[in-house]
């Protein structure tokens, strides 16, 4: 995981971020604070995220690709375009179909 932010006051392509690693899933900080961060990710071909569960609401944007998020155990497919708010406190994983690009931010100020 690369924690160094994205260059400030600098254009960037969105899907241009973050590479494809063979058999990785790669996450870039875009932006990290104490109140929250926003993170792009990249999931190779038959790669994905196990179930777990965050105390915070988490904004995911598919900026490439098309993948099956499943909160507390419904399944929303999602292409390159579409977005979902996974609550705090909901079980979910990500399951792409194939190689799988997209946006997360967490916000963590709200919740004392």
């Amino acid at each position: 995981m690369d924690n160094s932010e994205l260059e400030k006051s600098k254009i960037h392509i969105t899907v241009e971020i973050i590479e494809y690693i063979p058999n990785s899933v790669v996450i870039k900080t875009i932006l990290k604070k104490t109140t929250g961060n926003i993170s792009v990710m990249s999931f190779d071909s038959g790669e994905g995220l196990t179930e777990k569960t965050t105390p915070f609401d988490s904004f995911i944007q598919v900026i490439e690709g098309q993948a099956d998020i499943v909160i507390k155990g419904q399944s929303h497919l999602l292409k390159t375009g579409d977005s979902i708010v996974i609550p705090a406190h909901a079980s979910n994983l990500i399951r792409p179909n194939g190689r799988f690009k997209l946006v997360q931010t967490v916000i963590k100020s709200g919740y004392e």
